[in-house]
């Protein structure tokens, strides 16, 4: 109400927006990514149509220009496509940012505050049946495979394992499971990396609550991902995304796939070319 009248007013608000009041009615930060999520809920709540978000880049990319130098920007993505990218790894937009506009059915803009260029408008339109595959490849290398190896292949093993990091609030992010030997399976998760040593002491310690003869940690990782919402109407992007890699000699250590993304671990050394194989395959 306050910032309204101030507009109503003719003047110009100020928002401190990685600032809130927690519900001790203290002043606290809202982490990365708090001021795009504080300008976008600003922008619902004031019936705006449209939000732009100034930055230090130029909009969204194919890939990190850093690592690809042939990335290129995107005019225009869907929420959908900026969500997902938002949460395998790309450090443009927060993903609650994205979601609150997406609820809101806000147009989004991601711009410089150094340039004159348009950016990248995120809307709630999706592109027709002509739609790329693929729009951009994310790597996120803070992340940590855990395996439990030599579990007893049994109901409620997995549930006993992923109750004791749940309980303290733990997020898996990737599984595999498979067969060692008779009997017994090997379960692998990957966390992020900051998560890791908790994680590895909590599976440590509970080991013998799901059966489990060792827990190996791997740090040495990361999470390259591509994602494009024309994959919901092209079939052979995982067949082409493994090819690419496996011509680059890139060993896939695990696999994740949702309708508009596919994700390999792969070792942290070979993520970079990760990257510009799948860029080179699927974008230029």
């Amino acid at each position: 109400n306050y910032i309204t009248e101030v507009l109503r007013q003719g003047a110009v608000a100020v928002v401190a927006g990685f600032q809130g009041i927690d519900e001790h009615q203290q002043i606290t930060t809202l982490g990365r990514g708090g001021s795009d999520t504080t300008a976008v809920a600003l922008a619902a709540a004031l019936d705006a149509e449209r939000c732009e978000i100034y930055t230090d880049v130029e909009g969204v990319f194919t890939a990190d220009p850093r690592i690809e130098p042939r990335a290129r920007l995107l005019e225009k993505i869907s929420y959908d496509e900026m969500m997902e990218m938002a949460s395998l790894g790309s450090k443009v937009l927060q993903s609650r940012s994205v979601d609150l506009a997406a609820k809101y059915k806000l147009q989004l803009v991601v711009r410089s505050a150094f340039g004159e260029g348009e950016g990248t408008l995120i809307t709630p339109e999706e592109p027709g049946i002509e739609a790329p595959a693929v729009n951009n490849v994310s790597c996120d290398k803070k992340q940590s495979k855990l395996t439990a190896q030599g579990v007893a292949d049994r109901p409620g093993i997995a549930a006993s394992l992923f109750g004791n990091l749940a309980e303290k609030s733990i997020a898996v992010d990737m599984i595999v499971q498979n067969v060692s030997e008779e009997g017994l399976t090997d379960i692998s998760i990957t966390v992020n990396s900051d998560a890791a040593a908790e994680a590895e002491r909590i599976m440590i310690e509970t080991h013998a609550s799901f059966g489990a003869r060792r827990i190996m940690r791997d740090d040495n990782v990361a999470k390259v991902s591509v994602v494009g919402i024309g994959m919901k109407s092209q079939a052979g992007v995982a067949a082409r995304a493994f090819a690419a890699l496996a011509r680059d000699r890139i060993n896939i250590q695990m696999i994740s796939t949702s309708e508009i993304s596919i994700s390999v671990i792969v070792v942290e050394g070979q993520a970079d070319e990760a990257i510009r194989s799948l860029h080179r395959e699927f974008i230029a």
